[in-house]
């Protein structure tokens, strides 16, 4: 699923969403019509009475919609492949506001997997914002953890928000600074 669309729906079943750029969590109610207007990374943002809300991957049924399934990993995968995997999730992660993923934005600073006696893995990101006082943080930061806990055999997943160093358009992939017009 990617890209911008104006596609309407009606929504199929009560389903929580965040408003964008608050941050603040709604339930919206089954029937509601309104229009996906960007599918990114399996998670969706959608106009709903004069607002911007972000529903879940997880949530995609209440569009009508199939939910993405977890990625496959290769067969005894090491810590490297994972890793691999993980920054590939990583960039399925977007801003509802700006189309472009959070890997190509600069905004992830670290990735360490470890592994753990039971054979599976813990991971530990450290991540920033293209602004601290964006209210979309704590979405982005559980979007990125939701992203991870799926790939098989990962049991722990932080993800840390962190503002040093602060984030500045330099970090943004070439690709990232064409698609938003600083190129």
């Amino acid at each position: 699923m990617f890209g911008n669309t104006n596609e309407a729906i009606s929504l199929e079943r009560d389903v929580t969403a965040v408003i964008i750029p608050a941050g603040e969590t709604v339930t919206l109610r089954a029937g509601t019509p309104g229009f996906i207007t960007q599918a990114l990374g399996g998670s969706f943002t959608v106009y709903i009475e004069g607002n911007l809300f972000r529903i879940s991957g997880a949530d995609a049924d209440a569009l009508g919609k199939e939910s993405v399934p977890p990625p496959p990993i290769p067969e005894n995968a090491t810590d490297e492949d994972i890793e691999a995997v993980i920054w590939a999730q990583l960039k399925t992660c977007y801003d509802p506001e700006i189309p472009v993923n959070i890997v190509d934005l600069g905004l992830i600073y670290r990735c360490d997997v470890e592994s753990l006696p039971s054979g599976d893995r813990s991971v530990s990101v450290d991540m920033t914002l293209t602004a601290p006082g964006c209210g979309m943080g704590e979405i982005l930061v559980q979007d990125a953890q939701e992203k991870i806990a799926v790939i098989p055999t990962i049991a722990d997943v932080r993800v840390d928000l962190v503002f040093d160093p602060p984030w500045n358009q330099g970090m943004m992939s070439d690709e990232a600074r064409l698609q938003t017009g600083l190129m």
